[in-house]
């Protein structure tokens, strides 16, 4: 569960920095000197952006200060004339605008988009009768305000007529008097009863319908599920009944986070299930090596998939995720060249698990290290020694090493040192060598075909005989065992060969000397 915590902080902190941020207006930013028209000065209405003016507008509008709302409006008309027009946009507006204000550039020079019409910013489609109508901003000097964005000509020209069509009625008619006309803060009460009470509502007949069938479908509706139809549910109102921009905008914000959030959710459970169904395909053995590679891999998938997620919430809040991104990249190579030790040892160990160099349980030499791999780690290799010690290896120094897999010998070398007596006659010497060839070729663990029995040295105190094989084995200890009977078998056929091995003899001392008068010459 503490991914999802984290998801939802991070989706959390997204809509309150855009809340913040939709409630303060945007600053005007300096156009780049190459573009034209010149640089505008900061309007006191906010004008100097698209977002700038319909927020403004609508915000003045909505107070009822019609008088300014007037000055968003690119009209000729002037007094009552004006202030009317302006009331009836705003209505239109209210209504009809689809919520996507935060859409809207924030730029002084507007969205880039459309080259042909640098000087004019679309808001937004309206349905009528007639045809669809576009709403639009134009971009004008108005000396001394400088260069501003206001309402355009054209579309303020189709404004009464669409204001004709609009049915205010539908939705205010079903609360009381007392909700519509009293205000706070510029909103009306049963705006502000829709805002707060609306989502919770619908999250709430989600839930009882859950409860309502879990006796026949347990578990059929989890939490992002849950999320999901509440967005949807959301959008479905939305469609159906007129509530103001405000509402709409509201909503449309808390369903795009909903989404956000059951998204990220679900797309974090898939990669959890997907770590099990990996880990199922790998054998035992490679278990602890594969569980650490598989945890590294989801956690850093789950950070993607919540950055992802994050970034994409910004941008549909109408925030510029670019200022996020280019922290993220500094701070992905500070934290690169501070763990770069531990980046070394995490890749070689990704290495290891992936190219199977190494299992858990098999016997390896590192260098001088001989004994048991007991645990494979991303960062380090546990070996367990002879002397039954714990010797802990960074994956960077393996990789770098010389590393002996003693246990993935398909064959075992039997080689044993064998000197005969110099007293040893040709013919004892080869009736040894022709019993021990058969004594080899007749064992069932001995390979055949490596089968090398040779009188091969006059040495100073022995006859050597050369005998080589490979004995095929399960394990080593297997190998000793079968050994073992191949060395009792040597000596018996040395025995009933007549001669014996050949052991080196000590030089007697001067003590052994002066007690043995028999020894010394006469």
């Amino acid at each position: 569960m503490r991914p999802v915590r984290v998801v939802l902080c991070v989706l959390v902190a997204v809509l309150v920095a855009t809340v913040s941020a939709r409630a303060q207006p945007a600053p005007a930013a300096k156009p780049p000197e190459t573009r034209t028209p010149p640089a505008a000065p900061q309007d006191a209405l906010g004008r100097a952006t698209p977002r700038g003016t319909v927020l403004g507008f609508l915000s003045a509008a909505r107070k009822g200060d019609d008088k300014v709302a007037a000055l968003y409006l690119n009209t000729s008309l002037r007094g009552q004339a004006a202030e009317q027009l302006a009331r009836q946009l705003f209505v239109v507006l209210d209504t009809r605008l689809p919520a996507r204000l935060t859409q809207l550039s924030d730029q002084p020079e507007g969205s880039t988009a459309d080259a042909l019409h640098r000087f004019q910013e679309p808001v937004g489609t309206i349905s009528r009768d007639d045809g669809d109508l576009e709403i639009v901003l134009e971009r004008v000097n108005r000396s001394p305000d400088g260069w501003i964005w206001l309402f355009s000509r054209k579309t303020l020209e189709a404004i009464p007529d669409v204001y004709g069509e609009v049915d205010r009625v539908s939705i205010e008619a079903l609360f009381p008097v007392f909700l519509v006309h009293t205000r706070i803060g510029g909103i009306r009460l049963f705006e502000w009863a829709a805002l707060l009470l609306g989502p919770p509502l619908l999250y709430l007949v989600i839930v009882l319908l859950n409860w309502m069938l879990r006796p026949w479908f347990p578990g059929l509706l989890p939490f992002p599920v849950r999320l999901l139809l509440l967005a949807a549910a959301i959008q479905w109102v939305l469609s159906v009944v007129g509530f103001p921009i405000l509402v709409r905008q509201f909503w449309s914000g808390v369903a795009t986070l909903c989404t956000a959030v059951a998204v990220a959710w679900l797309l974090i459970l898939l990669n959890a299930r997907s770590e099990r169904y990996v880990l199922k395909r790998f054998p035992g053995a490679d278990m602890a090596g594969a569980t650490s590679l598989a945890r590294l891999a989801r956690r850093v998938i789950d950070l993607l998939i919540v950055v992802v997620v994050a970034l994409l919430t910004l941008w549909s809040f109408g925030i510029n995720p670019t200022p996020a991104l280019a922290g993220l990249g500094v701070g992905g190579i500070a934290v690169a060249l501070a763990a770069q030790k531990t980046l070394e040892n995490v890749i070689a160990g990704v290495s290891l698990i992936f190219d199977h160099a190494i299992h858990v349980g098999e016997v390896i030499k590192v260098n001088e290290t001989v004994g048991t791999v007991d645990y494979i780690g991303l960062r380090s290799t546990r070996i367990r020694t002879l002397d039954r010690t714990m010797v802990t290896v960074p994956n960077g120094q393996i990789a770098n090493m010389t590393l002996e897999a003693l246990s993935a010998r398909d064959k075992f070398w039997f080689h044993p040192a064998i000197g005969l007596q110099r007293q040893t006659t040709p013919a004892q010497l080869r009736s040894m060598v022709e019993g021990t060839r058969r004594l080899l070729m007749e064992h069932p663990f001995v390979d055949r075909d490596s089968v090398r029995v040779r009188f091969c040295r006059l040495g100073t105190l022995s006859l050597d005989v050369d005998v080589l094989a490979y004995v095929i084995a399960r394990d080593w200890n297997h190998f000793l065992e079968i050994q073992e009977q191949l060395l009792f078998g040597v000596m018996e056929i040395i025995r009933q060969a007549g001669t014996a091995i050949a052991f080196p003899v000590a030089p007697a001392t001067a003590t052994e000397d002066r007690a043995s008068p028999a020894a010394k010459p006469l």
